[in-house]
Protein backbone atom coordinates (compact mmCIF):
# COMPACT_ATOMS: atom_id res chain seq x y z
CA UNK A 1 0.00 0.00 0.00
CA UNK A 2 1.06 3.43 -0.54
CA UNK A 3 1.13 4.17 2.70
CA UNK A 4 -1.57 5.12 4.84
CA UNK A 5 -4.29 7.79 4.25
CA UNK A 6 -3.62 11.21 6.35
CA UNK A 7 -5.61 12.31 9.05
CA UNK A 8 -3.86 16.04 8.13
CA UNK A 9 -5.72 17.11 5.12
CA UNK A 10 -4.79 20.06 3.16
CA UNK A 11 -8.04 22.74 3.30
CA UNK A 12 -9.83 23.14 0.15
CA UNK A 13 -8.66 26.36 -0.34
CA UNK A 14 -5.37 24.34 -0.52
CA UNK A 15 -6.48 21.84 -2.76
CA UNK A 16 -7.69 24.09 -5.49
CA UNK A 17 -4.60 26.20 -5.87
CA UNK A 18 -2.61 22.88 -6.58
CA UNK A 19 -0.46 23.37 -9.83
CA UNK A 20 -0.32 20.30 -12.07
CA UNK A 21 -1.92 16.81 -11.93
CA UNK A 22 -3.31 15.39 -8.81
CA UNK A 23 -5.46 12.18 -7.58
CA UNK A 24 -6.45 12.67 -4.01
CA UNK A 25 -7.89 9.21 -2.66
CA UNK A 26 -10.62 9.47 -0.02
CA UNK A 27 -10.70 6.71 2.13
CA UNK A 28 -9.67 4.43 5.62
CA UNK A 29 -7.24 2.51 6.25
CA UNK A 30 -9.45 0.35 8.08
CA UNK A 31 -11.76 0.13 4.69
CA UNK A 32 -12.19 -2.91 2.89
CA UNK A 33 -12.85 -1.71 -0.29
CA UNK A 34 -9.81 1.01 0.19
CA UNK A 35 -7.54 -1.93 1.09
CA UNK A 36 -8.88 -4.05 -2.25
CA UNK A 37 -8.54 -1.29 -4.63
CA UNK A 38 -4.88 -0.06 -3.42
CA UNK A 39 -3.32 -2.64 -5.95
CA UNK A 40 -5.66 -1.40 -9.04
CA UNK A 41 -4.75 2.29 -7.67
CA UNK A 42 -0.73 2.02 -7.46
CA UNK A 43 -1.02 0.00 -10.81
CA UNK A 44 -2.75 2.64 -12.76
CA UNK A 45 -0.74 5.67 -11.12
CA UNK A 46 3.01 3.95 -11.59
CA UNK A 47 1.94 4.17 -15.36
CA UNK A 48 2.00 7.55 -15.41
CA UNK A 49 4.90 9.81 -13.68
CA UNK A 50 4.72 14.01 -12.34
CA UNK A 51 1.47 12.85 -11.07
CA UNK A 52 0.75 14.18 -7.11
CA UNK A 53 -1.13 11.24 -4.92
CA UNK A 54 -2.65 12.28 -1.86
CA UNK A 55 -4.46 9.91 0.60
CA UNK A 56 -6.99 11.52 2.73
CA UNK A 57 -8.38 9.82 5.68
CA UNK A 58 -12.10 10.33 5.33
CA UNK A 59 -14.96 9.83 7.77
CA UNK A 60 -17.42 11.88 10.68
CA UNK A 61 -15.85 15.62 10.88
CA UNK A 62 -13.66 15.78 7.92
CA UNK A 63 -14.23 18.94 6.28
CA UNK A 64 -12.16 18.34 2.77
CA UNK A 65 -14.59 15.10 2.05
CA UNK A 66 -17.39 16.66 2.13
CA UNK A 67 -16.57 19.73 0.02
CA UNK A 68 -15.98 17.38 -2.96
CA UNK A 69 -19.40 15.26 -1.54
CA UNK A 70 -17.91 12.30 -1.08
CA UNK A 71 -20.00 9.56 -0.21
CA UNK A 72 -18.54 5.98 -0.69
CA UNK A 73 -14.76 4.92 0.06
CA UNK A 74 -12.68 4.85 -1.42
CA UNK A 75 -12.99 8.08 -4.20
CA UNK A 76 -10.77 8.91 -6.15
CA UNK A 77 -11.03 12.96 -7.35
CA UNK A 78 -8.59 13.73 -10.49
CA UNK A 79 -7.85 17.04 -10.80
CA UNK A 80 -5.75 19.11 -13.36
CA UNK A 81 -4.84 22.89 -12.42
CA UNK A 82 -6.70 22.53 -8.90
CA UNK A 83 -10.25 21.36 -10.86
CA UNK A 84 -11.80 18.33 -11.23
CA UNK A 85 -11.50 16.85 -14.43
CA UNK A 86 -12.72 13.33 -13.47
CA UNK A 87 -13.85 10.75 -10.32
CA UNK A 88 -13.44 7.12 -9.67
CA UNK A 89 -15.82 5.44 -7.03
CA UNK A 90 -14.89 1.94 -5.73
CA UNK A 91 -12.76 1.18 -8.38
CA UNK A 92 -12.93 -2.13 -9.00
CA UNK A 93 -10.37 -2.89 -12.29
CA UNK A 94 -7.67 -0.78 -13.67
CA UNK A 95 -9.82 -0.01 -16.75
CA UNK A 96 -11.88 2.64 -14.73
CA UNK A 97 -9.10 4.38 -12.93
CA UNK A 98 -6.94 4.76 -16.13
CA UNK A 99 -10.11 6.59 -17.90
CA UNK A 100 -10.01 9.02 -15.24
CA UNK A 101 -6.58 9.52 -15.79
CA UNK A 102 -6.74 9.76 -19.81
CA UNK A 103 -8.72 12.46 -18.96
CA UNK A 104 -6.04 14.26 -17.28
CA UNK A 105 -4.35 14.64 -20.25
Amino acid sequence: MNGPYSPQAPSREEVDALEGETVIEFGTDWCGHCRAAQPLIEQTLATRSGIRHIKVEDGKGRVLGRTFRVKLWPTLIFMRQGQEVARVVRPTDVGEISQALAQLN
